[in-house]
């Protein structure tokens, strides 16, 4: 791969990585939203409304799930989202500077989610679980062939 096509998939990196921490901070906002609000009787609204039955084992723990957040609860979660966007920022501002610390930042992090991954597959083949192996896959073999680049002191 050449020096400018490295670049540009350190900028779709950068992009992706942008884009996980905008998501996940909207969710962190969505969380708050719930503040004050009674989350049994929310989140039996939303089982009925999409016509599944309360009792059954996936909307009875979505239920219970809701029910057992309280507020101190919410604005943990909102913060963690906050941390996680955070962290997800940080590191696409580093991936399109350029700066060795994001690369390694996202090569961990690529690396951290691998097992969970190859787990989930080796419950259940989705597209989804795929999806996410692949992709996690190409961007921890890009960062290490960028950052042994580096080393080796050529141009990225």
């Amino acid at each position: 791969m050449t020096s400018s096509g490295l670049r540009k998939s350190l900028d779709v990196v950068a992009a992706i990585e942008a884009a996980k921490g905008t998501v996940v901070l909207l969710a962190g906002f969505g969380l708050l939203g719930l503040l004050h609000r009674d989350l049994h009787e929310l989140s039996s609204k939303i089982v009925m409304h999409l016509h599944l039955n309360p009792a059954r084992k996936y909307p009875h723990i979505f239920i219970d799930l809701m029910s057992s957040l309280n507020d101190q609860r919410l604005w943990f979660m909102a913060g963690m989202a906050v941390l996680y966007s955070t962290l997800r920022f940080v590191e696409a501002y580093g991936l399109w500077k350029q700066k060795t610390w994001a690369e390694w930042l996202a090569l961990v992090g690529g690396c951290i989610y691998l097992p969970a991954e190859v787990y989930e597959i080796a419950k259940k083949v989705t597209f989804i679980h795929v999806s996410a192996l692949v992709v996690n896959l190409v961007v921890v073999l890009l960062m290490a062939k960028v950052l042994l680049q580096k080393r080796q002191g050529r141009k990225v």
